[in-house]
């Protein structure tokens, strides 16, 4: 079967760092990305990566803090949170996309997750 699952959620203090992983199984992907959706909000695009040429992109709210990278032995991808806000805390999701490209729409990606919680307290 196909599974994304997802881990290194937790409770962090505002400007502490979190490492999300997403490891993938059941299929081969060529993109992925990183969601994120607060209590009565849409879900956001916060990253995403090629899988093959590692091509990133990044939401203007998480540039240069958030790092997403991908170990394609492990077939598993990170997303790195440094400088955390208050703000960032949310349901992070895990897609993939079997699409070589990167793009920030959910509906765009088929498989997902089942979401870990970063709670970021002030």
């Amino acid at each position: 079967q196909v599974q994304l699952v997802e881990s290194g959620g937790g409770l962090v203090q505002a400007g502490g760092s979190l490492r999300l992983s997403c490891a993938a199984s059941g299929r081969t992907f060529s993109s992925y990305g990183w969601f994120r959706q607060a209590p009565g909000k849409e879900r956001e695009f916060v990253a995403a990566i090629t899988w093959s040429g590692g091509s990133t992109n990044y939401a203007d709210s998480v540039k240069g803090r958030f790092t997403i990278s991908r170990d394609n032995a492990k077939n598993t991808v990170y997303l790195q949170m440094n400088s955390l806000k208050f703000e960032d805390t949310a349901v992070y999701y895990c897609a993939a996309s079997v699409i070589a490209v990167i793009t920030t729409t959910p509906r765009t990606y088929r498989y997902w997750g089942q979401g870990t919680q970063v709670t970021v307290s002030s």
